[in-house]
């Protein structure tokens, strides 16, 4: 058990308030599910939309809080690695909870990564490079790392959009296809964790003026190594994994209802289809966009780059096995072939992606070219 020493320390007003604010969200909906099964009015339905929304953004926050503390403890990459995979442990459980619901939802997982892709990939670097590059001259990435990165999200976004168009059938993996593609999506997706936690550390670190490695706040971690810390602040270090969990959760619970809910308002709306998967990423992936303009701002544009990349390359690496072993599991079809106009701008995106962070310095009129690109993709979604 945690001292009672760390637990004032972990279980402060804000965290306790988030935790009641989430279960007390869950059991209110759970006592008002026979009113909500109905068909309601439509402001009545927009309210009831925007009061789940509120609380899983405030959840949300909760859950970047203790990730944050956590990677201020053990330190880069793993501290980053803590944040982006809490916020991608959010995301795959939503759209696991939507295909799991009633109703059909096989192109939820495409239509939810494409957004998050573009967001990622546009609007959140774009803002962050904006930022930065108007506050400092010389933000300089790690191009090793970031070269790590843009490979691997190459291979991962080939097979979730490209070749589901060439070898599935109406966009779609048969079964015997899908298990090769989850079997190796996983391994290579673990491999790339480990390299990166190991032997290539030092390629997710920030770089000084000079070009050497230069981590700026390495956390403990970063001078008596993560299982030396663990060993020193157990007790802290499993309180706050606890309390992140216990936040997670009632998100998850309250998505069954946040998706029908908004299934129904967007179809009075005659909203598109991607139109959901694009307010889950959205919402999700608030937190970390402002804890990425704010290490933008810090003149950290590595770690810019391991939160946004490192995201990307998680949900992914995470998302794609997920919903085709839910799809093998249930007989579900999820349709993963993209549209060519999604892919031309997927792969604009990448390449400009490239352009950018392979130079030896970001700027500001790169990050309003990214911004500029994810606005032709609202354009293509919404219009």
């Amino acid at each position: 058990m945690p001292a009672p020493s760390t637990l004032r320390t972990v279980l402060t007003p804000t965290s306790v308030f988030r935790l009641v604010l989430g279960w007390g969200a869950f059991l209110t909906v759970l006592l008002a599910a026979p009113a909500l099964s109905g068909p309601l009015p439509t402001p009545a339905l927009w309210a009831v939309l925007a009061a789940i929304v509120s609380v899983i953004v405030v959840c949300a926050f909760g859950v970047v809080t203790q990730a944050e503390h956590l990677a201020h403890r053990l330190g880069e990459p793993y501290g980053t690695l803590v944040l982006t995979l809490s916020i991608v442990m959010i995301e795959v459980i939503l759209i696991s909870a939507v295909m799991l619901g009633p109703g059909e939802h096989g192109t939820i997982a495409r239509d939810s990564v494409m957004a998050v892709s573009m967001i990622i990939l546009n609007l959140v670097i774009g803002a962050a490079l904006l930022a930065g590059g108007l506050r400092h001259r010389g933000l300089r990435p790690n191009r090793a790392g970031v070269s790590a990165y843009l490979a691997l999200l190459l291979l991962l976004l080939t097979v979730a959009f490209a070749l589901p168009h060439l070898v599935g059938t109406h966009g779609s993996y048969t079964p015997w296809q899908a298990v090769p593609v989850v079997v190796v999506t996983v391994v290579v997706y673990g491999f790339f964790l480990h390299r990166q936690t190991g032997a290539r550390r030092a390629d997710f670190q920030e770089v000084g003026p000079a070009g050497s490695v230069s981590a700026p706040d390495t956390g403990e971690a970063g001078r008596a190594g993560p299982l030396d810390v663990l060993a020193r602040h157990r007790s802290e270090i499993v309180a706050r994994t606890v309390l992140l969990v216990a936040t997670v959760v009632p998100i998850v619970l309250l998505s069954h209802d946040m998706t029908a809910l908004l299934d129904d308002g967007l179809g009075r709306a005659g909203a598109p289809v991607a139109t959901t998967g694009v307010l889950i990423a959205m919402i999700v992936f608030l937190p970390e966009t402002i804890t990425t303009i704010r290490a933008a701002l810090g003149g950290e544009i590595q770690r810019v780059s391991n939160l946004c990349h490192g995201a990307l390359v998680s949900t992914v690496g995470l998302t794609i096995p997920s919903v085709l072993t839910i799809g093998l599991l249930t007989g579900q079809t999820v349709v993963l072939a993209e549209s060519p106009v999604d892919l031309l701008l997927l792969g604009a995106t990448l390449l400009l992606t490239l352009v950018t962070f392979s130079g030896r310095r970001v700027t500001a009129p790169q990050g309003a070219a990214h911004l500029l690109l994810f606005a032709l993709y609202g354009v293509s979604v919404f219009a």
